[in-house]
């Protein structure tokens, strides 16, 4: 079966996070802490609203946040570039968190027409509604800890903020002002400008609303970019925009969190919100109360023994912050993070910074402000390079999404016509066993079955599953940017769809696919990898364990185990000896697997180095030193940081 081009909508609305500070026991995260501080200065006249979104879920480095602050107190943090300057007045801060309840729940799925019929992903998985939710109540934490508090809804952001409106305009005429981060896509643009009629509607005359977004999710502000048209102008592959931006930019110094009296609360602020509601300072939804069923709550309610995630990894700014210090500083990880990055075994041969990213529980401006500091006080070489490397692959992919809009959710994707007459594939029986682990190539199954059991997989495994997908088994390859929106605990929209759509073919350029069985024996040498989650593979022998087609009955026979359809593993969906029609057409370039806010290490082929390096425990077994050719870069911050 074959489909002509749709438009790929992720639906009209977005996911609202947040996160925290200190760091703390996991048992304390329910603990109720001091007093809340209020502001005595203020009357119902003013509201100043600090609504946490998506991408700023945190206190430190949060312009969005310190812009509400300015507006609150009268005073500046720090410049921040765009602002317009702000009045004298002592007018109280409250921190809003919304539940978009058009996003959770069990059958929420995308919605985008009769195209998506075959479609069965959800928006957000239970795993990553768990690790939102963990998040929040961090926040909350840490907020109340310094005086101040967190407002959590369950609603729709537009009817929530309007309904706040309208309580507090019974008081009289008022000013509200709500600040958020500025987004880029078309499904967070949507709310914003939902979220402004709804507040038009419903103030009374005299009073009057400013709704405001800041820049504040990437290390590089766009306004810096030394390219004619600013983010419109920046080239279409990475190499010629990290070489400019290298050279020309520098990365901004992380701000600081603000004072603890700057976020004082409103004075008045219980006249508006009542405890007893699903929109209050003491609220907390439960994964029931999000619309997932006991079978999926059950199922994330344990970690799997095999995770590559860190021991005991939670959703919050804390947890964040404790990784970034353990990886780079207890474990002093960093100075070999190049060698290991291609890993697919353990929690410390990449960074794992990457869930945490994906909320904006952590900066990326500080994780390269922690760099440079290691560089000063410990080495610098092409490991430390590389993480900040990783992080400006994430602007990258950030900035190509605002130039490019929805183009990047097209099946044609931002090459259009220049796609020429490449037909996609649909068979829900194909996309249901790549989803599942079972196409017959150990590899991809470990990869996939890895990514439904824990949330995670490999920068290296998503390049090999998504370049599968897209050239070998010629699908849709947005069926494949919707299953792991749905089951990535890291998904970032920008770096997920930027990524798949690259995979494709779909930016243009050379199209780059990955020989699975090559990638296999490179990466996975010994087949550990494929062992741990492939099980029925176990007694394989290595010569077959990458390629287990291969046997004949009787090694079938000797090893335990039957290769074929209905049988112990299957056989190969796609005919290992036929060359992609993708491939032979050469119909556009990509870098592999969609990453859902990672850094993106090594991309593509090449071969690997079988021996063994006893001296890195980190470095999985026959994995290679690739990408040496690649030069190490420069990066700059606008002032001391250290």
């Amino acid at each position: 079966m074959t489909i002509s081009s749709y438009l790929h909508h992720r639906t009209l609305f977005t996911t609202l996070l947040i996160a925290v500070i200190q760091p703390r026991p996991a048992s304390s995260l329910l603990a109720i802490p001091h007093s809340r501080r209020f502001s005595t200065t203020l009357t119902m006249s003013t509201l100043n609203f600090h609504w946490f979104r998506q991408t700023d879920l945190r206190l430190h480095d949060n312009p969005a946040l310190c812009r509400t602050v300015e507006l609150a107190t009268g005073k500046p943090t720090k410049k921040i570039v765009g602002a317009p300057p702000v009045e004298s007045k002592k007018n109280g801060l409250l921190p809003v968190y919304i539940f978009d309840e058009r996003l959770f729940g069990s059958n929420v799925q995308f919605k985008s027409g009769e195209r998506l019929k075959h479609n069965t992903s959800i928006k957000c998985s239970a795993r990553r509604a768990k690790f939102l939710l963990e998040s929040i109540k961090d926040l909350r934490y840490n907020l109340e800890k310094r005086g101040s508090g967190l407002v959590v809804a369950l609603g729709e952001p537009e009817k929530v903020l309007a309904s706040i409106a309208a309580e507090a305009c019974k008081s009289g005429e008022i000013v509200m002002n709500v600040v958020c981060q500025e987004e880029v896509c078309s499904e967070e643009l949507a709310v914003d400008k939902a979220v402004r009629a709804s507040l038009a509607k419903v103030m009374k005359s005299g009073s009057k609303f400013n709704f405001e977004t800041v820049w504040g999710s990437t290390m590089y502000d766009p306004t810096t970019l030394p390219f004619d048209q600013g983010v419109f102008g920046i080239p279409d592959t990475f190499t010629p925009f990290r070489n400019k931006v290298e050279k020309s930019c520098e990365i901004g110094v992380p701000l600081d969190v603000p004072d603890d009296k700057d976020l004082a609360l409103p004075m008045d602020v219980k006249t508006i919100l009542s405890d007893g509601s699903q929109c209050s300072l003491t609220y907390m939804p439960t994964l029931a109360d999000l619309g997932y069923n006991e079978e999926d709550i059950a199922e994330v309610s344990t970690v799997h023994p095999s995770t590559a995630l860190p021991e005991n990894y939670r959703g919050g700014e804390t947890f964040a912050l404790a990784r970034v210090k353990d990886y780079i500083w207890t474990k002093d990880l960093l100075k070999i993070y190049f060698d290991t990055r291609n890993g697919m075994i353990g929690s410390d041969y990449s960074t794992k910074f990457a869930p945490w990213l994906s909320l904006g529980n952590v900066s990326p401006r500080y994780i390269a402000q922690e760099c440079a500091k290691y560089e000063k006080a410990r080495v610098q070489n092409k490991s430390t390079y590389w993480v900040v490397f990783e992080l400006l692959w994430r602007d990258y992919f950030k900035f190509f999404a605002k130039k490019h809009g929805d183009n990047i959710f097209y099946m044609n994707g931002t090459i259009g016509e220049k796609a020429g007459k490449r037909k996609w594939g649909m068979d829900p029986k194909l996309i249901q066993a790549w989803k599942d682990g079972m196409t017959g190539y150990p590899l991809v199954d470990a990869n996939m079955r890895e990514l439904k059991a824990t949330g995670f997989m490999s920068n290296r495994g998503r390049q090999n599953v998504a370049s599968f997908f897209a050239i070998d088994m010629n699908m849709d390859w947005r069926y494949g940017a919707w299953h792991f929106e749905e089951t990535l605990l890291d998904f970032d929209v920008h770096s997920n769809w930027g990524n798949w759509c690259a995979a494709a073919g779909m930016t243009g350029g050379r199209l780059n696919r990955f020989n699975i069985v090559k990638q296999s024996k490179d990466y996975d040498f010994g087949g550990e990898y494929v062992r741990l989650w492939c099980p029925e593979l176990k007694n394989v022998p290595d010569k077959y364990v990458h390629s287990p087609w291969q046997m004949s009955a009787s090694e079938m026979e000797m090893c335990g185990v039957k290769i074929g359809p209905g049988r112990d593993y299957p056989s190969p969906i796609v005919d290992p000896n036929v060359t992609p029609r993708a491939v032979m057409n050469d119909g556009g370039g990509g870098r592999g697997g969609g990453r859902g806010g990672r850094g993106k290490g090594g991309r593509g082929g090449g071969k690997g180095n079988h021996g063994r390096d006893n001296s890195n425990p980190n470095r999985g077994k026959g994995q290679r030193q690739d990408m040496k050719s690649l030069k190490t870069g420069t990066y700059r911050f606008d002032s001391k940081y250290v």
